[in-house]
């Protein structure tokens, strides 16, 4: 599967998505400010979110933690951006040769999301399970990333079968809804458990306030990293304390390739391995003076280095009772040749 000119799959890199969400907090230019820090820290991609207020919630009094002022309608109205604004800023991405990804929370903002030509979909937790979102996307025929937090296993289940018959380009995020979250919650053996169940590559959606996590995520097989980003710590916006800055990024990405590389299943030497063999490993040596017709014990026979002799140190039972053809000095490498 690939998204634009990245391929998504267990022996590539993993895909680093930057989620600027709505940090940008209504500042329209603050967006060109996360697509460059975005592609300096390494990220493959930057995502956005498409808030189109009146199609995706009511207005109510519901506020967030971070601010008991504003309402999240009004947030989310705030934050929304129109067709030519979306455009803009893929073509910006274009530019700086870094993907522009956006999460639709209506169908009306899919839609003009298709018509900005997105490579591909992010659905997120708390649309894991509306299904109209879901097949509407669906039927559009691209990959399509689904976060998994806030739903139990059962949901999940129903979510990718019902996704899966129509668009069989299904990625699946683990995904903690909490801001931070912590490690004692994070429940990262879920990647290999959905990897598994559901044979589909799977991210993991980072919330948490460091980049460990995601580090350990890439060790246990995830596909696609996407941690929320900032370009400071000083910016107001819902998602900035648990966002990381681009030089913290860039150190995520660089350990995640790191990992990445070092993956993989010993099934034979290492020629680079080989020259070390000769010094490390051991031989069948004589330990004292062996006379011709002399039974081979454990007592004149043992196992020394180097690993140069003819018989290996694993063999040596073989020849333990046997006899010597000839005389043997002391600290010989044992020939098969030596033996009756």
């Amino acid at each position: 599967m690939k998204i634009k000119n990245k391929e998504i799959a267990d022996n590539k890199p993993p895909f680093f998505v930057a989620e600027a969400g709505i940090n940008y907090d209504g500042n329209f230019k603050k967006c060109f400010e996360l697509i460059d820090a975005a592609k300096d820290a390494g990220a493959d991609a930057i995502k956005f979110q498409t808030h189109l207020a009146k199609y995706e919630m009511i207005d109510t009094k519901i506020t967030l933690a971070h601010s008991k002022k504003e309402t999240v309608f009004d947030l989310m109205k705030k934050c929304e951006m129109t067709l030519d604004q979306h455009i803009q800023l893929k073509k910006y991405c274009d530019k700086k040769k870094i993907i522009f990804l956006s999460t639709p929370f209506s169908t009306q903002a899919a839609d003009l999301l298709k018509k900005v030509n997105v490579p591909a979909f992010k659905i997120g937790s708390g649309e894991c399970n509306n299904f109209p979102l879901i097949e509407h996307i669906a039927k559009m025929k691209k990959p399509t990333i689904i976060s998994t937090g806030m739903n139990s296993i059962t949901s999940i289940d129903a979510t990718y079968k019902f996704a899966k018959k129509l668009n069989k380009q299904i990625i699946l995020m683990h995904c903690i809804s909490m801001y931070p979250a912590p490690s004692n919650k994070s429940m990262l053996d879920t990647i290999t458990f959905f990897k598994k169940r559901f044979k589909c590559p799977v991210g993991f959606s980072d919330h948490s306030d460091d980049i460990n996590l995601a580090i350990a995520a890439v060790a246990l097989g995830a596909n696609i990293i996407e941690k929320h980003f900032t370009v400071s710590k000083k910016w107001s916006g819902p998602d900035i304390g648990l966002s990381i800055t681009p030089d913290k990024f860039g150190l995520m990405v660089k350990a995640c390739k790191e990992i990445f590389s070092a993956k993989g299943i010993r099934d034979k030497v290492l020629k680079e391995e080989r020259p070390v063999t000769k010094f490390a490993f051991a031989s069948v040596v004589t330990i004292k003076p062996i006379k011709k017709n002399e039974k081979f014990t454990k007592k004149n026979i043992w196992i020394k280095r180097p690993g140069t002799g003819q018989i290996s140190s694993k063999n040596i039972f073989k020849i333990l009772g046997k006899l010597s053809k000839k005389n043997l000095s002391n600290n010989y490498q044992l020939k098969y040749s030596d033996i009756k």
